[in-house]
């Protein structure tokens, strides 16, 4: 967005709009990853099955695809910080609901509200950041938004783990009397409120000011972020970008002008989006604590290994914020595909070779549980070295200015769609076809993506926002 000597004196100020608008993606994460220690306390509570527990685990996903199909088109009408803001309220009441939930009917009301608000700050935080960063550290500034998921993730998975040792399990009553499970959710009051409050000190996105004509404040904002000279010629860059189809964006401008198709962009966008899921990623997120007692380790020590690969998380995130403007976006997936789908099929030979007890419980004799143990932890530090940060980098910077809100709603609305149906049917497929069973469908994923991103997939690394085309 801005040039290498005008960017220097302000990147300071760059960077502390773009932490502000990662808190959203820390809630992403926390929300997202809260789940996976209460999946036991929510089975007793509300005396639900597997399918049960599953629709209750992916109720926020339900949300989370609402919430990022309209949040991109709303931002679009009202500006995408004013979104972030009611996002934000939304975490408050959903984490607080989530606590206080006495049945599943209520809890889901509470989640689907805290979906509404993760499905908003996925896309919206990402597109912010592409829309104030300069083009040349663009990419690492939006991989930042990983780091914040993971880190949400990791808390959550620690606080999770602190709370249910402290109480002795995670169903047993904590402070004031009620279980641990509830104080998981309830922990995240504070990091949304501390969000609320900042999405105060930031100003609204430059290009959303030009696309919607309030080029005065426009100027006024790209001036504290660039300097008056940069400001007055990236305005005259935005007009150009628009000049030949200034109009309030919808649905309609997805289509190709010349074949009233679906342009391939926005069948690349919703294609990322989805093998981002297919290949199993939150399975690990909302029931690692499950599948991990399902081969024979026990509930703190399932905990114990979610800290572990959320710490190894952010170690692959950081990584990938150091390479993505440098080796480029494309090979980054390319290597994530391939690491993924090795790993994965390593995962799948280790569940083969499990044994089932009396009490039908499995256990991974022998060399198979480290072999899952490493597999699964490398599998996830190619995920997030990858595909994790890169996704959301380039949801966020492929669509030209005059459909990037119109691009992400639809790419948000498959993510996460697809994101409901690989969650939801974990626990069905966990007891029908096992663990094998499910992580061969993943794995064919990973598989089917590496010919995706040979295909499809093209470079953004360096290109100015401006001069992206559809």
């Amino acid at each position: 967005m801005l040039t290498s000597s005008s960017a220097n004196s302000h990147t300071p100020y760059i960077i502390f709009v773009s932490c502000i608008a990662t808190i959203g993606g820390f809630l992403f994460g926390f929300d997202s990853g809260v789940i996976n220690g209460t999946v036991e306390g929510l089975q007793g509570a509300f005396n639900s099955d597997s399918v049960g527990t599953g629709f209750n685990v992916a109720s926020m996903l339900l949300g989370c695809a609402i919430g990022a199909y309209f949040a991109g088109r709303l931002a679009d009408r009202f500006g995408r910080r004013a979104i972030m803001r009611v996002a934000a309220v939304l975490f408050i009441l959903s984490a607080w609901g989530s606590g206080v939930a006495t049945g599943s009917l209520e809890f889901v009301i509470y989640r689907v509200l805290g979906g509404l608000a993760v499905g908003a700050a996925s896309v919206l935080a990402p597109a912010y950041i592409s829309e104030v960063a300069p083009a040349r550290y663009r990419g690492a500034l939006a991989t930042v938004q990983q780091i914040a998921i993971i880190s949400g993730l990791f808390i959550a998975f620690f606080s999770n783990y602190l709370l249910a040792n402290s109480a002795g399990a995670s169903t047993a009553e904590f402070w004031m009397g009620f279980e641990a499970w509830r104080w998981m959710f309830w922990i995240e009051i504070l990091p949304a409120t501390i969000f609320l409050v900042a999405l105060f000190y930031i100003p609204e996105s430059p290009r959303y000011l030009v696309l919607t004509r309030q080029r005065d404040e426009a100027l006024a904002v790209l001036t504290r972020l660039a300097g008056a000279q940069e400001a007055s010629r990236k305005v005259e860059e935005i007009d150009a970008s628009l000049a030949d189809d200034h109009h309030r964006p919808k649905l309609q401008d997805l289509l190709d002008p010349g074949t009233n198709r679906i342009r391939r962009l926005v069948w690349v966008g919703i294609g990322l989006a989805t093998f981002q899921q297919l290949v199993g990623i939150n399975v690990v997120f909302y029931y690692g604590a499950v599948l991990w007692q399902s081969v024979g380790f026990t509930e703190s020590d399932a905990l114990l290994i979610n800290v572990l690969s959320g710490a190894l998380s952010i170690a692959a995130v950081i990584v990938a914020l150091l390479l993505v403007d440098r080796v480029g976006r494309k090979p980054l997936l390319l290597a994530g595909s391939v690491g993924m789908a090795i790993s994965l099929g390593l995962l799948v030979v280790a569940f083969a070779n499990a044994t089932t007890t009396a009490d039908g419980a499995l256990t991974l004799e022998g060399a198979y549980g480290p072999l899952a143990l490493i597999a699964a932890n490398l599998y996830v530090i190619f995920f997030n070295g990858s595909w994790g940060p890169v996704m959301w980098v380039m949801l966020g910077e492929m669509f030209p200015n005059q459909i990037r809100g119109t691009g992400l709603a639809v790419s948000g609305l498959a993510q996460w769609g697809s994101n409901f149906g690989i969650t939801i049917t974990f626990p069905i497929l966990l007891a029908t076809v096992g663990l094998a069973g499910a992580y061969g469908l993943y794995t064919a994923g990973a598989v089917v993506s590496i010919l995706f991103v040979i295909k499809m997939v093209h470079e953004t690394r360096g290109i100015e926002l401006e001069d992206m085309r559809g």
